[in-house]
């Protein structure tokens, strides 16, 4: 009886200490990157332990949050600017810094031939709306732009362009027709839940076209002593976490 009574207590106390031990994290994440970190999240919590609780939205709009306050223990861009701004304004911990992804932009339509012939229908212009991210604070909104610029395009397409505030609402224009074709980030298109599988086509915009998408991450000063955050962002950087990411349509140096 004493026996059991040892083993009993023994239990418990393990019990609660591993209830102590774990922790919540709290962090923002660019809306490129939804699927991806929430498949990362998942691995990671079954093997830490720890909860991890995410928002997401444009890039610019975290980093505005964040910058007045908003409890974030950690921050993924998708940028580098934004995350390396947070450190410039005291708010970001410089050596928790890292490039965790570079992001890819496609051209996706459900109705058009963009992956045969992406540039001629671009310059047809033969539909009525050309969706992407607002480039004022979405990353992969602004390489759009810049790529249109380049191959001298952007003035005929200018007033057919309608900007979602995130690329997930660019994404969401496309996929429901409001816009018959649209600029959208290579994660969207390789999940094999999207409706790209049942419907459409997408070409993807060559690297050399448009400067590098690296995505940054960044502990914000509020989690610098959380146990979370600490083992997560550990964690994205395993091979584990890596293998999820490139499955994703993301590159990983």
């Amino acid at each position: 009886m004493k026996n059991m009574l040892r083993t009993f207590t023994l239990a418990a106390g393990l019990l609660v200490t591993s209830q102590a031990i774990a922790e919540t994290a709290k962090i923002a994440v660019a809306a490129n990157f939804t699927k991806t970190i929430e498949a990362v999240g998942k691995a990671f919590e079954k093997e830490s332990g720890h909860t991890v609780k995410f928002s997401f939205g444009p890039t610019g709009k975290l980093y505005a949050q964040i910058k007045n306050g908003a409890p974030f223990d950690a921050f993924f861009g998708a940028d580098e600017r934004r995350p390396k701004k947070t450190i410039e304004d005291g708010i970001g911990l410089a050596d928790s810094y890292f490039v965790y992804a570079q992001g890819q932009i496609v051209l996706y339509s459900a109705t058009l031939p963009v992956k045969e012939e992406p540039l001629a229908v671009l310059k047809a212009g033969d539909f009525n709306h050309l969706a992407m991210a607002n480039p004022r604070t979405a990353p992969y909104g602004e390489r759009a732009v810049a790529y249109l610029k380049d191959k001298g395009l952007y003035d005929s397409l200018q007033s057919k362009m309608v900007n979602g505030e995130s690329i997930a609402h660019a994404f969401q224009y496309v996929v429901t027709q409001n816009a018959e074709i649209g600029f959208v980030a290579m994660s969207q298109v390789v999940d094999p839940q999207s409706p790209v599988y049942q419907k459409g086509q997408y070409w993807v915009v060559p690297q050399a076209d448009y400067k590098p998408i690296n995505q940054g991450a960044v502990i914000t000063k509020r989690g610098e002593n959380n146990a979370a955050v600490q083992a997560f962002m550990k964690f994205i950087k395993t091979p584990k976490a890596i293998e999820i990411i490139k499955k994703f349509g993301y590159n990983v140096s």
